[in-house]
């Protein structure tokens, strides 16, 4: 049998449509993305998410490397940080106990008070979460518009003490005087900035920066493939000043970084007395001393928060002997003496 030749109408006509087209490049992007982040989740290629915003009267703000962002998850963290230590959230776990309708801790409440006793044991008492009457009668906190005189602070006095409150095995508190205030204003933000970092590395997030009013924790690399890079701000000695100049700047990682200090919050009586707002629990007045700020890098924030609050209380002398009993924390100093600023570090 024989076949005549094919011929130009003989071939099948085309298929081929321009929509067609199309498909194959929504088809061939998909697969490009697809390998892109397998590779990516392999050689640890993955871009940094950058998230901020206000929590506990200031800003936060999160570097992390991840392919997605996580902002919903860590402000609900953050909010539920505040739903327990917040003074200003009438419905706080900590307000309604202040408020004496109720005892009942929460499992974060516990966890900071179990930690600021500690703190509170090892300071002698210098740092002290139920100080909040004496701060706010000297005009920080609440400001009452006049200064105590010396029988309204020994009145006070009367009401603080860490010893007056303690933690019962079922999570409530105990006060053995009427009157006692809990606030944990000044290991909260360092608190809140450990939850963030919890909430990061169980997401199996290893390279971060999170920080809260300049408390933070770093761990990893920064988005350069280095140590994170933290300044300390040179202590200005003005109330009403907005500068960020630097004293020095730390390369840190894997650490927890805090800093306490009178330089900013202050204020000048009519008489020209200096009030700084870090108020000494033992003497019911604020601390005088030549310290002038106090870092401290510490395993967890919440430990460097305290600790900072703690040694502004102290002052030099004896911050730098406690440090011989606390071999986890590390400091960085600044004082002042004859006028000029000098620093002490252990910084290594």
């Amino acid at each position: 049998m024989k076949y005549a030749p094919l011929t130009d109408a003989d071939a099948p006509k085309s298929q081929w449509r321009p929509w067609h087209l199309l498909v194959l490049i929504v088809l061939v992007a998909a697969t490009a993305i697809i390998l892109m982040r397998n590779r990516t989740a392999t050689d640890g290629n993955v871009g940094f998410q950058r998230d901020e915003g206000a929590i506990f009267g200031t800003f936060y703000h999160a570097t992390y490397r991840s392919s997605r962002s996580l902002k919903a998850d860590i402000e609900a963290e953050l909010q539920r940080v505040d739903r327990s230590l917040s003074m200003f959230n009438p419905t706080s776990t900590i307000s309604r106990i202040n408020s004496g309708t109720s005892d009942a801790t929460d499992s974060l409440l516990q966890y900071v008070i179990t930690l600021s006793q500690r703190v509170s044991e090892s300071t002698n008492g210098a740092f002290d979460i139920t100080v909040a009457p004496l701060v706010n009668a000297w005009g920080f906190g609440y400001k009452s518009g006049t200064l105590p005189d010396s029988a309204a602070v020994d009145s006070l006095r009367a009401l603080v003490g860490y010893r007056h409150i303690a933690l019962t095995e079922d999570g409530r508190i105990e006060k053995d005087i009427e009157g006692v205030v809990l606030d944990c204003s000044a290991v909260a933000k360092g608190f809140g900035v450990d939850r963030v970092a919890q909430l990061l590395r169980g997401q199996g997030i290893n390279d971060f920066m999170v920080e809260i009013g300049g408390e933070l924790v770093v761990s990893g690399t920064n988005p350069d493939g280095q140590l994170w890079r933290v300044g300390v701000n040179k202590p200005v000695d003005d109330a009403t000043s907005t500068s960020n100049e630097l004293e020095a700047v730390l390369p840190l990682t894997n650490c927890a970084m805090a800093t306490s200090g009178n330089y900013r919050n202050f204020y000048i009586t009519d008489d020209g007395r200096r009030i700084s707002h870090t108020i000494d629990p033992h003497t019911g007045r604020p601390a005088q001393h030549s310290l002038l700020s106090a870092t401290v890098i510490a395993p967890t924030c919440a430990e460097a928060d305290a600790f900072a609050t703690a040694f502004m209380v102290m002052g030099l002398d004896s911050a730098k002997a406690l440090l011989e009993s606390q071999r986890q924390l590390q400091v960085y100093f600044i004082y002042d003496h004859d006028g000029e600023d000098l620093i002490y570090s252990t910084v290594h």
